[in-house]
């Protein structure tokens, strides 16, 4: 880690979020067993045979949860894929191109940027009705306004620079200048945007799920868990206690090591997180 240049928050957040995945990935195999099998009575405290306890059908919630944990990480990694490649293409041309592409990009990313991010993401379910897609798309909507600006302004400094006004001299291709020369040295940008677009996917898709406009249940996701969990808050909070904390421990540890490579990627001024 050190190598990274990572401090010791960062490394820290890095290891949780390891551990989440490797948590997710256990459902996959049926570490924690199968999450739709009725194990014991309902609504049972955590104890053994259900280490979460039970939820309301006598399911056990810990499956439940690692099952939710991939839904979560799975649809926001994929969406903030997306939204990295859309940003980095319209966000590099628009800041190499310059003019009406320029214009008309920044234009387009203020409209979606205008809307609160909850209000977006529940138009977006509106139109393609309730379920992952929406879920997905809201993600890459809400993420995808802040990344592309940055990743524009970073364009703008790179393409000022010497070497790249010598390749432009020399005769290179629009591509090999965009791709060889700018692409490399906005690409710090890029990475440490995207994790906090991952933080963002993982807030937007449990606010989404649990209005019910994101994933469907029976599936489970860990807005789908905060959901159902909040009816019996009262009679068995240890619903909304387990997928409400690894929820949190996500986003914080996801921000962190986003701070990390912040520091790390784009220096700008001494800093420390311990």
């Amino acid at each position: 880690m050190k190598r990274l240049g990572l401090d010791r928050l960062s490394v820290a957040g890095l290891v949780c979020l390891l551990v989440l995945v490797v948590f997710a990935l256990g459902s996959l195999v049926g570490a924690g067993g199968d999450p739709d099998a009725i194990v014991g009575p309902r609504l049972q405290p955590p104890g053994p045979g259900w280490w979460l306890g039970t939820d309301n059908l006598g399911r056990s919630v810990l499956p439940r949860v690692m099952e939710g944990v991939g839904t979560t990480l799975l649809l926001s990694s994929i969406a903030v894929l997306l939204t990295a490649a859309l940003s980095a293409t319209f966000g590099i041309i628009a800041g190499y191109r310059g003019g009406y592409l320029n214009e008309l990009v920044m234009r387009l990313v203020e409209v979606l940027y205008s809307f609160p991010a909850i209000v977006l993401a529940i138009l977006v379910a509106a139109v393609l009705g309730p379920g992952q897609l929406a879920a997905l798309a809201s993600i890459v909507l809400v993420t995808i306004p802040l990344m592309t600006r940055l990743v524009r302004a970073a364009a703008v400094a790179v393409s000022q620079r010497d070497y790249v006004t010598s390749a432009v001299i020399s005769g290179a291709r629009l591509p090999r200048v965009l791709g060889r020369h700018v692409l490399p040295n906005v690409a710090g940008t890029i990475a440490v945007q995207g994790t906090y677009a991952l933080s963002v996917g993982i807030a937007v898709e449990g606010g989404l799920s649990f209005l019910g406009f994101g994933v469907q249940p029976p599936q489970a996701s860990l807005g789908v868990l905060i959901q159902q969990g909040g009816t019996y808050m009262i009679a068995a909070p240890w619903l909304i206690l387990g997928p409400g904390v690894v929820l949190v421990l996500a986003i914080l540890s996801i921000n962190v090591v986003g701070d990390g490579l912040r520091d790390r990627l784009e220096p700008r001024e001494t800093r420390s997180l311990t």
